[in-house]
């Protein structure tokens, strides 16, 4: 069984370290008119670089750009869109703030909007010593709010874009374009983050069909010869609730909150899983470290019932919320998991 380390989104955009409150003064020189769009785009660029950085000192394969750039998950993707502008603050459904996207006409992706960002991430992994035994092992996961969420937590002015299938349809469309940039520039692995919940008697197929749109793109770019898998991770409670159609979705790889819910550990130590998937083992909502043991001792009980051969581990979903030396400590504690399953055990 292949044992893959892989981050699942954000990280901390400050600390205590040297340098670390960069990015947040820099937002608020901005903000007093004091510094320039340049100089933030410096500080963000500097933050990026020490998150890749940390990720690969922890001994991940797969890591994120921490999704430093982003104000929220909601409004930094559609309101990059033609046809969309930011409303309201509202809070979060698991915690944080967003910017209310309204849609004003039907969305048009007329630029990338996250295409620079990975090529940049790319490079900053690049620029790294690769460490020992990870030779061709690195990559720059990109992650992408899906359609359905964007859709769900967006409000309309335009009548032919009140209802949430004509949304979630026209921000699929926006994105499957997307996929095919960022596949084109070399991005073997692509998350779409569904964090709206879901209602299983209205947004099963809502939230299905626009997958399966992006699915589309994946298979045009395979077509053309890149090789591009999606990871679809979905809210807990929906995921539990939906556990019997996920693997039907065209979906390369599931990835499962277990820290949040668990009955999805239950659900999948019974079914099994007939895809890769990724298994949160560690909470990014909460600073307190998980039982090493207990983690250990649950993955062990799941891998003979993943078919598939290849699992990745990581944090269920960002760490933005915790403190730099919390998601430090999260990311080794997957990282020690993995070594004691693997039967490389290191001291406790």
């Amino acid at each position: 069984m292949e044992l893959i380390l892989a981050s699942a989104g954000s990280y901390p955009r400050s600390g205590s370290g040297e340098g670390l409150q960069v990015l947040v003064r820099a937002r608020e020189a901005v903000a007093r008119g004091e510094q320039t769009a340049a100089d933030l785009s410096d500080a963000e660029n500097f933050m990026v670089r020490r998150a890749i950085e940390e990720q690969v000192a922890a001994g991940f394969e797969v890591v994120t750009d921490g999704l430093t750039r982003w104000c929220d998950p909601v409004s930094h993707l559609a309101c990059k869109l033609e046809g969309v502008d930011r409303g309201a603050e509202r809070s979060l459904p698991n915690g944080g703030c967003y910017r209310v996207p309204v849609v004003t006409k039907r969305p048009v992706r007329n630029l990338p909007f996250l295409t620079e960002e990975y090529r940049f991430a790319c490079n900053a992994l690049g620029t790294l010593i690769t460490p020992r035994g990870k030779a061709g092992k690195l990559a720059v996961k990109a992650v992408l709010t899906g359609p359905f969420t964007l859709a769900k937590l967006s409000e309309s002015s335009d009548a032919a874009m009140t209802a949430l299938e004509a949304r979630a349809e026209a921000f699929a469309e926006a994105l499957a374009v997307e996929i095919l940039a960022l596949a084109e520039g070399g991005a073997e692995h692509i998350q779409v983050d569904e964090l709206a919940p879901i209602d299983p008697r209205s947004d099963w197929t809502v939230l299905r069909s626009g997958f399966s749109a992006l699915a589309a793109a994946r298979d045009t770019a395979r077509k053309g010869g890149r090789r591009v898998d999606l990871t679809l991770a979905l809210e807990s409670r929906g995921a539990a609730a939906q556990f019997e159609s996920l693997f039907d979705l065209p979906a390369d790889v599931i990835a499962f909150d277990l820290a949040a819910d668990a009955k999805l550990y239950d659900r999948i130590a019974l079914a099994g899983a007939p895809k890769p998937v990724h298994l949160g083992l560690v909470s990014g909502r909460r600073a307190e470290l998980e039982d090493i043991r207990e983690l250990a001792r649950k993955l062990e009980a799941l891998l003979p019932k993943m078919a598939a051969g290849r699992v990745f581990l990581g944090p269920a979903g960002g760490l933005d919320s915790l403190s730099r030396e919390s998601a430090r400590a999260k990311l080794a504690l997957v990282a020690r998991v993995r070594e004691i399953v693997a039967g490389r055990p290191v001291p406790l």
